[in-house]
């Protein structure tokens, strides 16, 4: 059995209701088991044996005809989620005021890592690791301001937690 995460896109946002009961009970019935869920912004656990395109693909689908809307799914292997881990830890410094994480089904071309990463300034740092692309935001970060170096665009389709989430999920599931 492998232990995966799944990370939904824009869920409870918007008017795109998705209680966290009812995202566990789809993830049930799909067969996949010890499934849990943190905090009400679609972060899932679950075990399975089937490989995650097709794990991604299969809760793609049953989300959306559950809810009547796309629900975009990162998914990711523990292990590759050790990967996100670490990043974090890595890039982490006290004197930063927030620091998101972008995270994305694949890795991002060389091209468009370059651009992301030229985003940066003199406060600001974007960082490509992977599938796991880093904010690293530093004085003059508004609260609350998730995209403040209008990276989003370019890392679609992409999904964001902020470290103290990917911290926390990793203690829970890892």
């Amino acid at each position: 059995m492998t232990d995966m995460i799944a990370f939904l896109r824009a869920v409870n946002v918007g008017g795109r209701t998705f209680p966290a009961a009812d995202i566990r009970r789809i993830v049930a019935e799909l067969g996949y088991t010890d499934v849990a869920t943190y905090i009400n912004t679609g972060n899932v656990f679950l075990r399975t044996d089937a490989d995650t395109a097709a794990v991604g693909a299969a809760l793609e689908r049953a989300f959306e005809a559950d809810r009547g809307f796309v629900v975009p799914v990162m998914l990711f292997t523990a292990d590759e989620y050790r990967e996100v881990t670490r990043a974090v830890e890595e890039l982490d410094d006290p004197a930063l005021h927030r620091h998101y994480v972008y995270l994305r089904r694949e890795p991002l071309d060389a091209d468009t890592a370059s651009r992301v990463e030229a985003l940066s300034d003199e406060r600001n740092r974007m960082v490509v690791r992977g599938r796991s692309i880093h904010a690293l935001l530093g004085e003059g970060y508004k609260p609350g301001e998730v995209d403040p170096l209008r990276a989003a665009k370019l890392l679609e389709p992409a999904t964001n937690r902020n470290a103290n989430t990917i911290r926390t999920i990793a203690g829970k599931w890892l």
